[in-house]
């Protein structure tokens, strides 16, 4: 295959993944290009970027998801390549395609891969067919109510029903009783179809106490695969992560070796190519199943950064240059554990409802092996118009009990003020002294059974 350097990237996002790509292209010595919204005309990665470029105002639909937008950006100051982050574009194949028609080093999956992968109806059956686990639950789309609701009958209550082309935790609803499968089913569909523009639904079991593995992988244009180890990322409210960590705790070498296996042999049954992660649920049986792939750089992998020294930016443009991996095969045994948490803009009290305001202080912590990954500072304005992630703290230590001692201080060292502003890091600061966390028997329920007896409480 033909290797073509990159030289300049247009970093097609914002906040805090856009001055992590814009950082790892410094070192490398690629130029860089931020695109920014009228609400970000004053951002970290504006600030960073070799070059900036207005591309819309603030609503994402206007800005950063707007295609024609992105490319005319890169063709205006000549980029031969497009970083498209995670969220708003990363995961649409029709980007992708375009990218690659334009004549753009798209620093991803390609469109086709992705494509199938995002379908997650389609994943399931290519997965199955790779001979991957799979909770009972159907493999195609269910067309209408009624075979929905006879499928969920037959497999049991709880079911979970998911969006085809749903992701990042949305687009999912758990249906504990027949009785309430019907109105659940109508719900789901209709937001489906208002949010992804798609309403095809699928229906699977749903497992109460299950804990959340991710294995991270890269996959070249050559045909090599490697996975990184595994992380763990069951500490999730309304499906959305706030703690994740590497290694996964508790598990032991031979199920990791499996569960890696496992998702090495799925992304090469498809031609897998670029970096991502497949999902599995693990039962507390140590029974694991495919639940997805994410065909993008995760929210959290630095804690596999941290745990491996392998700087996933840097691979994934390597890989979209055409150059192979150059991975030993001991790339999955970590050192050390790492823990991240993310600070978001939201208030715990208030079933984390958005807290929005303009930041009047934001002091984030330091000291050995930890890590800031943030574009915030004091006089930051919130934008109302995209995520509430504030920052991601990131520690490293020798072990798991070092490194929650390590995140606690790092917790304790942070403030971030503002008015009408509230942040999820004292709601952390209680998850880590949790005694089911530091045993390492958390699962996806924890921090649902946390926020009710807060509001029990209340």
């Amino acid at each position: 295959m033909t290797v073509r350097p990159i030289r300049k990237v247009l970093v097609a996002n914002r906040g805090e993944i856009a001055v992590r790509v814009i950082r790892t292209c410094a070192e490398l010595g690629i130029a860089t290009v931020a695109v920014y919204s009228a609400a970000d005309a004053d951002s970290a990665a504006v600030r960073l970027a070799d070059q900036a470029f207005r591309i819309g105002p603030g609503p994402a639909k206007r800005s950063y998801s707007y295609i024609p937008a992105i490319i005319e950006a890169a063709r205006a100051t000549g980029a031969d390549a497009i970083h498209p982050g995670y969220g708003f574009l990363s995961e649409d194949p029709d980007f992708a395609e375009v990218c690659e028609a334009e004549g753009f080093v798209f620093v991803g999956t390609p469109a086709a891969i992705m494509a199938d992968l995002g379908d997650k109806s389609t994943a399931r059956s290519l997965m199955a067919a790779a001979g991957l686990p799979l909770l009972p639950g159907s493999r195609e789309p269910l067309d209408t109510v009624d075979e929905a609701h006879a499928l969920a009958d037959d497999i049991g209550y709880p079911v979970i029903i998911k969006a085809v082309a749903g992701g990042g935790g949305r687009g999912m609803r758990v249906v504990r009783d027949s009785a309430d499968f019907a109105a659940a089913w109508q719900e789901t569909r209709a937001n489906a179809t208002a949010v992804f523009g798609d309403g095809r639904l699928y229906v699977e079991r749903y497992l109460d106490s299950a804990r959340h593995i991710e294995v991270q992988i890269l996959a070249d244009r050559h045909g090599t695969v490697r996975h990184l180890g595994a992380r763990d990322c069951s500490l999730q409210r309304r499906h959305q992560k706030l703690v994740e960590e590497s290694p996964a705790p508790g598990l032991s070498e031979e199920l990791v070796a499996r569960i890696g296996a496992a998702a090495v042999r799925g992304a090469e049954a498809v031609g897998y190519v670029g970096a991502g992660t497949f999902e599995f649920l693990l039962d507390q049986r140590g029974d694991f199943y495919f639940m997805e792939v994410n065909c993008r750089l995760q929210v959290e992998h630095p804690v596999t950064e941290m745990v491996t020294g392998i700087d996933l930016v840097a691979e994934q443009l390597r890989i979209a240059s055409g150059l192979p991996l150059a991975l030993s095969a001991d790339v999955a045994t970590p050192r050390g554990v790492s823990i991240e948490c993310r600070i978001n803009a939201e208030d715990p009290e208030r079933e984390f409802a958005p807290a929005p305001g303009t930041l009047t202080e934001c002091t984030l912590p330091g000291g050995p092996f930890v890590r800031i990954d943030t574009h915030v500072g004091p006089g930051y304005a919130i934008p109302p118009h995209y995520d509430s992630l504030l920052a991601k703290i990131i520690v490293w230590a020798p072990d798991r009990p070092a490194a929650i001692a390590r995140m606690r201080r790092a917790l304790a060292e942070t403030r971030i003020h503002g008015r009408g502003v509230a942040t999820t890091t004292e709601f952390l600061h209680d998850i880590l002294d949790h005694p089911r966390f530091r045993a390492a028997d958390h699962d996806t329920a924890l921090i649902g059974t946390l926020t009710t007896v807060s509001r029990v409480a209340s």
